[in-house]
Formats: structure tokens, sequence, C-alpha cells
């Protein structure tokens, strides 16, 4: 049984203008000890997806069950309870700053009634797991935005909850504070088990830090399963546009200036063994064929790099198939790149 489960949920919001339909009909299973990802680009139902998990918004239709209870069935105060075990880190880290950092993460502690000694030993074996254990006397205002994180997500873990939700959590970070960030919540769901779901517009989160991912387009899952399958070879459109990116500044340029039309592009990935092999190299000597590299980089995917490399084939039918053909021999992942991506 999925640890989370969404079935047919829709969210609606009147407005003067008229309705909104924020979500339609999702349905999604994040699974024990997942770290999961939800990605989109702004406007897609992210956030308003994270804040139905916990009931912070109610769905107009479907039914959210966390551990097989569904909270359309449960009492206020059940549903408090069972928020209690949902912890949840913002964009904006959402302290307190009036109060210092061990304030901070006892603040939760406080509202479940737990004793002072007792919520301050907790509040510092956090802060000590989160690598914040000499800031504890500090304020918000005297800490970076990565050491607010870190508080942040020690407060969220001081109620011991089974599920860690994320809101655009690095989204305000740097690239390097970002990294530190990722690699604290994997450390945090190896250690303490916890099922973490991470809401981002930025692939490069999810490639580096979930092990599965719903794309989400218009209030809708455009496809959704694990983090490498998709990144190899997504199948909806959303998911080659968030994971191809823009056109390349070669291939716009190629499409303005050439009169006659562009041959088939294809995306290769790299991974493991193919990538100590110069395979286009050989795949250009062996058909005696030049080759157009549209766009090359690497990526990190689940702890792997992987290469990707957009590709501008001869325009004839055969030498195409036979190109494909070699390079799938190869072991690598391979996928046409359509001209509106």
């Amino acid at each position: 049984m999925a640890l989370i489960e969404l079935r047919g949920v829709s969210k609606v919001y009147n407005q003067a203008e008229g309705p909104v339909h924020a979500l339609k009909d999702v349905n999604l299973e994040v699974e024990r000890s997942d770290i999961f990802g939800i990605i989109g680009m702004s406007g897609a139902g992210k956030s308003t997806l994270v804040r139905c998990m916990n009931y912070l918004e109610q769905p107009t239709e479907g039914d959210i069950l966390i551990d097989g209870k569904n909270l359309r069935d449960l009492t206020k105060k059940e549903l408090r309870k069972q928020r209690s075990e949902t912890g949840m880190i913002f964009q904006h880290f959402n302290l307190l700053m009036q109060k210092n950092v061990i304030s901070n993460v006892c603040f939760p502690l406080k509202l479940l009634k737990v004793g002072k000694k007792e919520a301050e030993t907790k509040a510092l074996e956090l802060l000590k797991l989160v690598g914040l254990e000499d800031k504890a006397k500090a304020y918000p205002a005297q800490l970076s935005g990565g050491q607010k994180q870190r508080v942040a997500i020690a407060r969220a873990l001081a109620s011991e909850p089974k599920i860690l939700l994320c809101d655009e959590a690095t989204s305000a970070l740097d690239p390097q504070t970002t990294e530190s960030i990722l690699q604290l919540l994997k450390k945090i769901n190896r250690e303490l088990g916890i099922t973490i779901v991470i809401i981002t517009h930025q692939m490069s989160v999810v490639s580096e830090a979930c092990n599965k991912v719903a794309i989400i387009e218009d209030g809708q899952v455009a496809e959704t399963g694990e983090v490498e399958k998709i990144f190899n070879a997504p199948q909806s459109k959303a998911g080659r546009r968030l994971i191809y990116g823009e056109k390349s500044e070669a291939l716009r340029k190629a499409e303005k200036t050439q009169n006659i039309p562009l041959g088939k592009k294809l995306r290769i990935v790299y991974s493991r063994n193919p990538a100590f092999e110069p395979v286009i190299a050989n795949m250009i000597l062996h058909f005696q064929t030049p080759v157009n590299i549209l766009r090359a980089e690497t990526r990190n995917v689940g702890g792997i790099a992987k290469g990707e490399m957009i590709l501008e084939l001869p325009k004839e039918r055969t030498i195409q198939e036979e190109m494909e053909e070699f390079l799938r021999g190869r072991g690598l992942e391979v996928q046409e790149v359509e001209e509106d991506v």
C-alpha cells in the first residue's frame, strides 16, 4: 500500500471572472521512503497539489489517503493529529524572526505540549543533524539563506513526521547551497526513513535528489515514473520540454539561415559504459557521413553523471535509420526530438 495516494483529485477556485481549475483528476502514488519530485512550470498546479496533500486545501473532488486513511473522513481533531505527522518547508523559510534558532525548532514541540527541557534537548539533536548546533542562540537575521532553510528543516522534523513536503524549498538559494540542502534531504531520507515530496520547477533538483517524479502541466499529470527512465526517454511533450530545455542557439540559427529543411534530430543519452567509447566518432567513420552536434551537456541523475547530445542526422532516410540502429546497438538511449520542443 502506498504511503500517499491521490485518487481523482481536482481543485476548482471560484473567482469573479469564472472558475479556475487548478487541478484536474490527479492520480498519484508515493511509496514509503521515496524522494518523490513533482515538477512543472509556474502555474502548473504544483503548490496547490502539495497543499491538498495535507488538507491545507480541501480538494473539490477526489480523495487523498495517507497510510490508508482518507483525509476526507477525518474529524478536525483527527486531521490536526494527522498533519503533525507531515512536516513542511517552504521557499521563504517562514521562521519566527523575533525568536532565536532553538526557539524556532522548539515551536512545534511547544504546540504539542512537550516540556521545555525535553523540547530543547530534542531541538539540539535536530540542529546537530542539520549541521547548525553552533547556531542555537543566533537569530534568523544573522543566518544565510541556506542556514535558514536548515533551521526550517530541523523545525519540520521536530514532530517526528513520516512525510516531509518541500514546496520550492531551494528556489531562493544559489546552486552550491541548493546542492548542500539536497544532500541533507537525502541524508534525512536515508537515515530517518522519512518519505519526502519535493515540489520544484528545476529539473536539476529532481535529477539530483529524487528517485521518482510526476510532471504536472495545466493541473494534470503529464507523466510519472522513475526519474532515470523519464530523463532518458520522456514520453510527454511537457516532459520533453522540461528535460530538453529550450532549443539550442545553434539549432535556432541553423533553422533561420538554411533554406533546406534540417535533417532528423535525435537526443542520445550516455550512461555508464557507453561513455567510454567515442560512439559519435566511430559512427561517422563507419558511415563516412558527418552529423551535426547541436547540443551537448552532462547532468547528474541519481548520483550518476550522464551525458546527453542532440544530433542532426543526414537527410537521407536510409542512413538515418542505420545510424539510429547503430546508436541503439551501442547501449544508448535514443529519442527523436520534435520540431516544437
